[in-house]
């Protein structure tokens, strides 16, 4: 049976899930939080890195701060986006006020920035606040 490697965007716990369950809103074998519910989930540093490298399906993360007005008004679009693609696509968030080292390292030079990642690299970049409908189209456009 074929699986997927899900991390816990919660714990960090790498959690092995078969590809016919993925769909069936797998929980973290540790924590029981859902793996892939198509809620938009925030990071912290070590889970960004852990994701970003391990993790078994793309994953779209929106790099925002809290004084950032565009940012605001996009976070409902961006929550309205993640439940039609949650099989697919990961949806997350990292608040770069929290971790300006790790927008440095992303090479995050404006916010709002959607950054979809695949096997462990960038595979596409979308800077600046969109609606729900572009966020869609933009993660399926790459998504194989």
């Amino acid at each position: 049976m074929e699986a997927i490697k899900l991390i816990c965007s919660a714990c960090g716990q790498a959690n092995r899930v078969p590809l016919d369950k993925v769909t069936a809103t797998p929980r973290c074998g540790i924590c029981n939080e859902p793996l892939a519910d198509g809620r938009v989930r925030d990071l912290d540093g070590e889970t960004h890195d852990k994701i970003i490298r391990s993790d078994g399906l793309p994953v779209l993360i929106d790099y925002w701060a809290p004084w950032c007005g565009p940012c605001r008004v996009m976070a409902p679009e961006f929550a309205k986006a993640a439940p039609g693609l949650a099989a697919q696509v990961r949806f997350l968030k990292l608040n770069t006020q929290d971790y300006p080292e790790i927008a440095a390292r992303a090479r995050i030079q404006g916010i709002p920035a959607l950054v979809l990642y695949e096997n462990g690299r960038e595979v596409a970049r979308l800077a600046g606040a969109r609606s729900a409908q572009q966020i869609k189209d933009f993660a399926r456009q790459v998504v194989h």
